[in-house]
């Protein structure tokens, strides 16, 4: 696990909260994507089946013990894109290859 910082650890169960729904200190595995997007991660659906996400609820729940390794090795991972991969992206609206969307 990479080691995050006392900051990193209150917001991560800050986040863990929002989605702990029924306050059983679990999260429901569908959420894992919304959890980290909202501490300023761009994990890809791909990343986030295979740090434990799921696409169905109720398949697999999470304790907070479990969320914040996963956090603090989204956290190190470099590969997050960058500014060619977005234009790229962009280009799937442009329909007239105006440049425009």
């Amino acid at each position: 696990m990479a080691e995050l910082s006392a900051r990193d650890i209150e917001r991560a169960n800050f986040a863990f909260s929002i989605y702990d729904f029924d306050g059983s200190g679990t999260v429901d595995a569908i959420y894992l994507g919304d959890m980290l997007r909202g501490l300023n991660l761009n994990p890809t659906q791909a990343q986030i089946e295979k740090l434990g996400g799921t696409k169905k609820k109720n398949e697999k729940k999470l304790k907070v013990e479990e969320f914040l390794p996963i956090f603090g090795q989204l956290k190190k991972d470099k590969d997050v894109g960058c500014y060619e991969d977005f234009l790229e992206c962009m280009k799937l609206y442009d329909k007239q290859e105006d440049g425009k969307m």
